[in-house]
């Protein structure tokens, strides 16, 4: 699933065509992806301009001008591609109809975001502006690591005598928002803490310590594009890049990259997921 530095790069490649622009047309091709999509759907969005494009945890929120907020999270395999648009330095004509065109945004200008999701375990819906922290998908997420409101003393008194694997607790969107397994991995490796400890058994210096690598790994990520291992493209149709820098993830039996670490990485699951690490140098 698309973690924030994908969904991340996916706000920012629609921005350019979406912010600020006025959808002349929208077609709903289905009338659910993992939940049923809202009444009246084509109908609330043609007309209505894209005041704001914005990102909460893994969902991209577009705040129109009627006072209402398309909330958009891409599931497993959901993709929001855009054609009829420079992007960079190419141009991207529309492409045939394909099977799992779900819900295609004409936007004025002649720019089209189409949204494709073989699997459909994505998910659409419409919400009063006001109203859109209190939804049902949103109201419960922690705050965002990249914002202020993520600091050392924050993460140091949520993890205090929890009984919970460090792991689960940073993947645990109550305490902070959008990170998932393949970062929560590479965050471990490079402070060199096990998946498996306690998370009330870190020490809180090592605790505060996590706040800026989660910061550096997901500023890294971004910058790549994200991460793409099966599905996930950028707006543009274009892979992400991160992959290629991973030092523990998806690496079981190649050496630890760690400087002095003559260690090998290995997986284990924790809760249904496979978390890896390097034994010899993660404590």
């Amino acid at each position: 699933m698309p973690e924030l530095p994908e969904v991340e790069t996916v706000r920012r490649g629609l921005a350019p065509v979406m912010e600020g622009a006025m959808i002349a047309r929208a077609t709903v091709n289905r009338p659910d992806l993992r939940w049923p999509l809202p009444d009246n759907m084509a109908a609330r969005l043609a007309g209505a301009r894209v005041v704001a494009l914005r990102r909460r945890s893994k969902y991209i929120l577009a705040d129109l001008s009627r006072g209402e907020t398309l909330i958009i999270h891409l599931g497993m395999s959901g993709r929001m591609l855009v054609s009829g648009a420079m992007l960079g330095a190419f141009h991207h004509d529309h492409p045939a109809p394909a099977k799992h065109d779900h819900v295609i945004l004409d936007m004025e200008g002649g720019a089209r975001v189409t949204f494709n999701d073989a699997r459909r375990f994505g998910a659409m819906d419409l919400c009063a502006t006001g109203a859109v922290d209190a939804h049902w998908l949103l109201r419960d997420i922690g705050p965002e690591p990249l914002g202020n409101a993520f600091n050392e003393d924050y993460l140091v008194a949520r993890l205090k005598g929890r009984g919970m694997a460090i792991k689960s607790a940073l993947l645990d969107q109550r305490i902070v928002a959008g990170l998932g397994n393949i970062y929560v991995c590479e965050v471990l490796h490079r402070a060199r803490i096990r998946p498996t400890r306690a998370a009330g058994r870190v020490a809180a210096q090592r605790v505060a310590g996590l706040v800026p690598i989660i910061r550096q790994v997901l500023d890294e990520a971004i910058d790549a594009g994200g991460s793409s291992l099966r599905d996930y493209r950028q707006a543009d149709g274009e892979l992400g890049y991160f992959q290629h820098t991973f030092r523990v993830y998806d690496r079981e039996g190649a050496p630890c990259v760690a400087p002095g670490c003559e260690g090998t990485v290995q997986r284990v699951v924790q809760a249904g997921r496979s978390s890896f690490f390097c034994p010899r140098c993660q404590s």
